[in-house]
């Protein structure tokens, strides 16, 4: 195996310039460092991290905990969530992705295992975990949820506001029937949108009708079984919300096995905006979540936070933006 004393002997330096040199100092000459580098590559050398983390006492361990992975999380969200925090980590460190709910023991989180950790937090539940990583002094930000506490940094998104500006929306384009199918129980997003779904009722000054509530749980089978529900009723809504965008496809197929045209018969929005919204038929309009852009500014400060324990913590809210597509049209009737 190849190490840095190898490369010291045929660059003609002291194994310390060679060190210094592969980790970037900037006290090392650009030439010295790029000859030092080519010839680091042509005999293949390969850094031993065990034996710098040993050296440096860190993990390059970088952990990622969802809520839950097997509840909850859809896949889209997922994979948003880890393409945007990747885009921002390097080839240095490495990123685990957990659930909380899968932790058996507390006692498994400490600094010798992590650097620093990212909580993709969906629920209030998941306040237990975060403030035992606070107090073990792991670096930490907290994404999706927004957190009372500003001792913590923490980015999210304002769903609330953006799924009034959908019903909203809708309301303007003459629908006064609208449902709502949740999302899963306990998470704070579903609570945060089914309170903006209020608000632009309220606002508008529409009633609540109980019937026009059906429970969801963010899966696409929780999102069919809804509007099966929904289209059951006497007087069916002529537009429903869905407080993600899987239960909005679920729902959509729902409407398709019962003969419910989109959007002649019933509008239908959802929320999140993944990839396959807009290839759905008719296309799905939805309210865009910057789950991508979340993890790529938590994952930032992270590594601030991580070069500089001490400094203040950060409280973000980011916009949700409404996309307009096929899936929404004046009612046939109100």
């Amino acid at each position: 195996m190849i190490t840095i004393k190898d490369i010291a002997k045929i660059a003609g330096v002291s194994h310390t310039t060679v060190s210094r040199a592969l980790n970037g100092n900037p006290l090392i000459k650009p030439d010295t460092r790029e000859r030092i580098m080519r010839i680091a590559a042509d005999m293949n050398y390969v850094p031993n991290y065990s034996a710098k983390n040993l050296v440096t006492r860190k993990s390059n361990t970088i952990g990622l905990f969802f809520s839950s992975i097997n509840q909850g999380t859809s896949a889209s969200f997922l994979v948003d969530a880890v393409k945007g925090i990747s885009q921002v980590l390097d080839e240095n460190y490495l990123l685990t992705v957990s659930g909380i709910d899968s932790i058996a023991h507390l006692e498994a989180i400490h600094p010798r295992r992590y650097d620093g950790i990212l909580v993709m937090s969906q629920s209030d539940m998941d306040n237990g975990f975060i403030y035992h990583v606070k107090s073990s002094g792991i670096p930490l930000v907290v994404l999706s949820r927004h957190l009372d506490d500003p001792a913590i940094t923490n980015v999210a998104a304002d769903d609330r506001k953006g799924v009034k500006a959908a019903v909203d929306y809708a309301y303007e384009m003459g629908h006064r029937k609208m449902a709502l199918i949740e999302g899963k129980s306990g998470f704070k997003s579903s609570s945060e949108r089914k309170h903006g779904y209020l608000d632009s009722l309220m606002s508008h000054g529409l009633g609540l009708d109980p019937q026009y509530f059906a429970s969801g749980d963010y899966s696409i089978e929780s999102g069919y079984s809804a509007m099966m529900r929904l289209l059951e009723l006497p007087v069916r809504p002529t537009a429903v919300f869905c407080c993600n965008d899987d239960m909005a496809i679920g729902a959509m197929n729902a409407c398709f096995d019962n003969g419910v045209s989109i959007p002649g018969d019933m509008s239908l929005i959802g929320f999140d905006d993944i990839m396959f919204a807009q290839y759905t038929n008719p296309s799905l309009t939805t309210v865009r979540k910057p789950v991508a852009e979340i993890g790529i500014e938590g994952t930032k400060l992270l590594l601030h936070l991580m070069e500089h324990p001490d400094a203040p913590p950060v409280q973000r809210l980011t916009e949700t933006e409404l996309i307009p597509r096929r899936s929404v049209a004046a009612p046939l009737q109100s």
